[in-house]
């Protein structure tokens, strides 16, 4: 059996939570000499292991703060993990958050040349495939502007066409493409179908359980930190949707 392209083992990811928070100096003092604690830690990630073999696309579901997007940037190795580790075995492109790669000063244009620099690629390269990520966008001659001056969807265009076109061995994407018209998310996700097709490894966070069922090969289901299932999609849909049921019945 080849090795994972992606390895997560028994990863935590602890954060300090300020409880409350002094109006002056000494208050704070005050507080520091007697003692009184205004933080504690929250694990927003509690031991999770598994691994993605290559070519596989893996959905990660859960409710809003179930850990999804944390797990994701410790892989993207945004965070490191308070404890665990994560093994990664091939390039990886993160689309992660709008634009955080992104310099505000900067034009559309150079910004694409400064993502490509970051991730690796030479400046030629980037050159090379400048052209298909502009057409890819588009965005039109806002391509020259600062990024700064762009909408949600502009940044989530721009951002999207310079991940899928760098051609990574691993795609990370949480939820962005909700953003945007209709038409580009069919763009997004045919591209996404043609990376998969090529053999190419995806993970994707995201709230809609059919581009789960349509579009994946396996599904984790996180809630509060803990990994709770890890199987065929069918699966751990049913789980979820299961999971959520009484919130939806005692909302009405």
């Amino acid at each position: 059996m080849s090795e994972p392209v992606i390895q997560v083992e028994n990863v935590t990811q602890r954060f300090r939570l300020i409880q409350e928070r002094p109006d002056t100096v000494r208050e704070l003092f005050s507080k520091i000499f007697r003692n009184h604690s205004s933080f504690h830690d929250f694990e927003a990630v509690k031991n999770v292991s598994f691994e993605v073999p290559c070519g596989q696309t893996l959905g990660l579901i859960g409710r809003n703060g179930s850990g999804k997007s944390t797990l994701l940037k410790i892989i993207a190795g945004v965070y490191r993990p308070s404890k665990g580790k994560v093994t990664v075995n091939g390039s990886l492109a993160p689309l992660i958050e709008l634009g955080a790669g992104f310099h505000h000063e900067l034009t559309g244009r150079e910004n694409i040349l400064l993502n490509g620099l970051l991730m690796g690629y030479s400046k030629r390269e980037m050159l090379e495939r400048q052209q298909g990520i502009i057409d890819f966008a588009d965005i039109g001659e806002f391509i020259d502007s600062p990024v700064k001056q762009y909408s949600s969807g502009m940044y989530m265009r721009l951002a999207f066409a310079v991940a899928i076109e760098v051609d990574p061995q691993i795609l990370v994407v949480d939820e962005i493409l909700g953003v945007g018209d209709l038409g580009f998310q069919e763009k997004c996700f045919e591209r996404i179908r043609r990376f998969r097709a090529s053999g190419k490894t995806i993970l994707l966070v995201t709230h809609s359980m059919e581009t789960v069922l349509q579009n994946c090969d396996r599904a984790l289901l996180l809630d509060h930190g803990n990994l709770l299932a890890d199987g065929p999609p069918e699966d751990t849909v049913a789980l979820y949707r299961n999971l959520v049921t009484p919130e939806v019945v005692g909302a009405h």
